[in-house]
């Protein structure tokens, strides 16, 4: 028998979005569309350091505030001493603008749609978009692959770092 799920409206009170309503329709971390299954959660992404910690230090307020118990933030400045690999593997909101990677509903890009998505909100075809690009991120692991041993965290940092950041556990490489 399938689970009733009372749907919620979220509204967004941030620096990027004053207003922005958005409705959960699925149980938190449940129910992915099939070819999507990130390693990692967005709790274990902030407590494992991405980002540079600039990325959700004024989105407490929206998510679960376990996720902010361990994380590694800087409310100041981007600092990659406290990424996972103290590498910067991130390019600029301009750069990310500049490609069209940016859409309205998620002004901060892919992490803070898989946030919500992970809480239960879908778009449709956001979530297509996304989840392509997600998989998009597989042609680095199979760079890491071919060119690192097994677990050698030193190897490829900064591309280990950055597919970190798209919530695939790249120390288990």
């Amino acid at each position: 028998m399938a689970r009733k799920f009372k749907k919620i409206i979220v509204t967004v009170f941030d620096k990027m979005q004053n207003g922005y309503k958005y409705e959960l329709t699925e149980s938190v971390g449940e129910n992915f569309q099939k070819d999507f299954r990130p390693d990692l959660t967005p709790k274990q992404m902030l407590a494992l350091g991405v980002f540079g910690g600039k990325y959700m230090t004024d989105c407490r307020g929206e998510f679960p505030s376990d996720w902010f118990v361990k994380a590694k933030l800087s409310s100041e400045f981007h600092n990659p001493k406290l990424n996972y690999f103290g590498v910067n593997a991130s390019s600029s909101l301009a750069i990310w603008r500049k490609k069209g990677w940016i859409h309205k509903e998620d002004p901060r890009g892919w992490f803070q749609w898989y946030c919500r998505y992970y809480m239960g909100r879908r778009l449709e075809q956001e979530d297509i978009r996304q989840i392509k690009r997600w998989r998009s991120i597989i042609r680095h692991i199979a760079q890491i692959t071919m060119n690192c041993r097994p677990g050698d965290l030193i190897c490829r940092q900064k591309q280990r770092q950055a597919v970190l950041h798209w919530a695939y556990d790249s120390r288990k490489i």
